[in-house]
């Protein structure tokens, strides 16, 4: 385990009670490890922002890259979708009987 520092944070009234509460219940065995958890979850949060945003730019780019927009025919589109739907749902159902 890495060395481990105190820091100081400022909470609310209401945020240190939910964290005692934890601690009381048996939920946790201290503030700290309370903290440290919602870092953890925080630093996951932060990564998958930053996958989401790289994802995002690349499917732009590849956006871009396939050329102008066209008009597409809406009624086109959800006859193409009700077929896809039907054929799954009839793959579906011969799987199954």
């Amino acid at each position: 385990m890495s060395e481990i520092q105190k820091v100081s944070v400022a909470l609310t009234g209401q945020q240190l009670m939910t964290l005692k509460t934890a601690v009381d219940s048996g939920e946790y065995a201290t503030t700290s490890e309370i903290v440290r958890e919602a870092l953890r979850d925080w630093q996951r949060k932060r990564e998958l922002h930053v996958e989401d945003v790289q994802r995002l730019r690349q499917l732009w780019a590849e956006g871009k890259q396939s050329g102008s927009a066209v008009a597409a025919d809406l009624g086109k589109v959800r006859q193409k979708a009700r077929q896809r739907l039907e054929k799954a749902a009839s793959r579906q159902l011969a799987h199954v009987g």
